[in-house]
């Protein structure tokens, strides 16, 4: 009885698998040349098989198409990211959801570290930390160092900050960026104001560089693929 329940189970959830990967091939079909779609599908098969969002796989592959990419430069994008889903799965444990991981590997793309990931974890360990991992991502992207944004994102959830006010916090730095101030200056003015309605915690938020970046260094040296 138990092997016919697993056999059934097993007859159910083959079509589901079926139905997603032509919905994946629909999606990239004509957008890539043949070679460079059977490397991109394989993958999209490992990171499936690994249990990772396969999303961001497909976005990227079709952000490098739109971007008439070469083939062998698509495919290596889709690996890396793929392996920066893995890492930042990992540093999310136990249980992270696919959002989570994705902005974990999108910070990873930034600079941010394996550690700051799961120091990320420890703080929230029963909450999404997609937002604050997507500040974190968005304030290096504005130009603030990375180790400093880390410092500062991680001081801020340490104090109770919610997502809405990270958001608007990342809202208010890059509007004043534009403005013509400068990303560190920006955050400063901005962190002050939290400091305001925050509680004190476990430490203030860090508003100058940190003097030891030390080993947080990143598996594709910061830079963005």
């Amino acid at each position: 009885m138990t092997m016919r329940i697993v056999v059934a189970i097993a007859l159910v959830g083959l079509p589901l698998r079926l139905v997603a990967q032509d919905v994946r091939n629909a999606r990239l079909n004509g957008k890539l040349d043949v070679e460079t779609q059977t490397a991109v599908m394989h993958t999209l098969d490992t990171a499936a098989t690994r249990g990772l969002p396969i999303e961001p796989l497909v976005e990227k592959a079709l952000e490098g198409a739109t971007k008439h990419a070469a083939g062998p430069r698509i495919q290596a994008a889709v690996s890396m990211l793929m392996q920066r889903l893995q890492i930042a799965r990992d540093a999310l444990a136990p249980n992270p959801g696919p959002r989570d991981i994705a902005a974990g590997a999108d910070a990873l793309a930034y600079g941010a570290t394996r550690e700051a990931l799961a120091a990320m974890r420890a703080i929230r360990p029963n909450e999404s930390v997609a937002v604050p991992l997507g500040v974190l991502t968005q304030l290096v992207a504005s130009g603030v160092p990375v180790v400093r944004a880390t410092r500062v994102v991680a001081d801020l959830l340490r104090r109770g900050a919610r997502d809405e006010q990270l958001i608007a916090l990342n809202n208010d730095v890059r509007s004043f960026i534009a403005s013509g101030a400068s990303p560190q200056a920006a955050l400063d003015v901005r962190t002050r104001g939290l400091n305001a309605v925050l509680p004190p915690g476990g430490g203030s938020v860090v508003t100058g560089d940190l003097a030891s970046p030390g080993s947080l260094t990143n598996a594709n040296g910061g830079k963005k693929p």
